[in-house]
């Protein structure tokens, strides 16, 4: 099977921001400079969105190798969908990919995607029970909560919530939160043949939403405790999707209680908040909650939260590249601390 034709990638940087070099490859961790020192610079790589299809699961191999040759990276964070939303959500494929995962030389935290269990009740994806599928990702992927995929880092996981996907951790006063919030409406979404969601649907969604709304405020009040110099926040569902025509509140209806979060608690944060995102496929980067923007109301948010800026990688087929987000080494709190490059992958 041929490798996946590539677009031709040029590198985008943030506005204003500025690429510090590559240091030298950091023992893969959480770490925190002793108080006083000036923090050492890291990068992590962000993709999602892939692989998608027979011919990318093929090509996933050697995506993993291209980005395995950055020898900057501390970590890679895939913020869900490892298959396509037409396809079978079969073991065999969940088997394939877990394995593949494996083949990361840093460590791996993963979030789940709608489609790999929220999206899985649709006949072409084999009409799963899609909590079937949830429990089946959680037995095979978060087998070891505390920990991540591939190599070895700690994390703190609400495993003891029923939630071992739920992680959040610190690396060099930067603060972390990787809760699961997907596509299709938080999977409020009926399932196929259905008008509405079913009790038990949205039983899961209420639960799943309030232990992802405790570890974003977990994660927020350690960055003001720590005097943090930012806070990440990297999920799956992009719920400022700017490539949807005129959106209807009841298809975001279960995310309300994430971005009002997310919104309130970066307002209190004297430093920059960034969000990381896939879902809708195609590389974006804005501030969704600053002052006029139209997701204030469309959400109900009361209060802006201009510090708040929100990247989404490319996915599907546009998933050409990767993200790689370097964190400086001396701007603390100046705006500055997260910067961030689409790097091709090889062919």
């Amino acid at each position: 099977m041929s490798a996946r034709p590539r677009r031709a990638a040029a590198v985008l940087l943030a506005a204003g921001a500025v690429l510090t070099p590559a240091a030298a490859h950091a023992v893969p961790g959480p770490a925190s400079d002793a108080p006083g020192q000036q923090p050492s610079a890291f990068s992590f790589g962000v993709i999602g969105d892939v692989p998608y299809g027979a011919e990318d699961l093929a090509q996933f191999p050697q995506d993993i190798a291209s980005i395995n040759a950055d020898d900057s990276l501390s970590f890679v964070t895939h913020v869900g969908d490892i298959k396509n939303g037409s396809t079978e959500c079969s073991d065999e494929l969940f088997a394939q990919v877990r394995a593949d995962f494996e083949l990361f030389d840093v460590p791996l935290v993963y979030t789940p995607g709608d489609n790999e269990w929220t999206d899985c009740h649709r006949t072409n994806n084999g009409g799963y029970d899609p909590l079937e599928r949830l429990a089946a990702l959680r037995e095979l992927f978060f087998a070891e909560p505390g920990t991540t995929l591939a190599q070895d880092m700690k994390v703190q996981s609400q495993a003891e919530q029923g939630y071992p996907e739920n992680v959040r951790f610190t690396e060099r006063r930067v603060q972390f939160a990787v809760p699961h919030v997907v596509g299709s409406n938080n999977a409020a979404q009926p399932y196929t043949g259905a008008e509405a969601a079913t009790p038990e649907q949205l039983a899961e969604v209420e639960a799943r939403t309030e232990a992802s709304v405790q570890l974003i405020r977990d994660t927020f009040a350690d960055a003001r405790r720590q005097n943090s110099r930012a806070v990440v926040v990297m999920l799956q569902a992009d719920m400022f999707d700017p490539t949807v025509q005129d959106p209807r509140p009841e298809d975001y209806s279960s995310f309300r209680p994430i971005v009002q979060l997310l919104a309130e608690e970066s307002a209190a944060f004297d430093g920059p908040v960034h969000l990381f995102d896939g879902d809708s496929h195609v590389f974006h980067e804005d501030r969704p909650l600053a002052p006029g923007s139209e997701w204030l109301d469309f959400y109900g948010v009361a209060e802006p939260a201009a510090n708040l800026t929100r990247v989404t990688v490319d996915g599907s087929g546009n998933a050409d590249n990767w993200l790689r987000v370097t964190v400086s080494p001396d701007a603390v709190r100046d705006g500055e601390v997260l910067s961030w490059e689409q790097v091709p992958l090889a062919d």
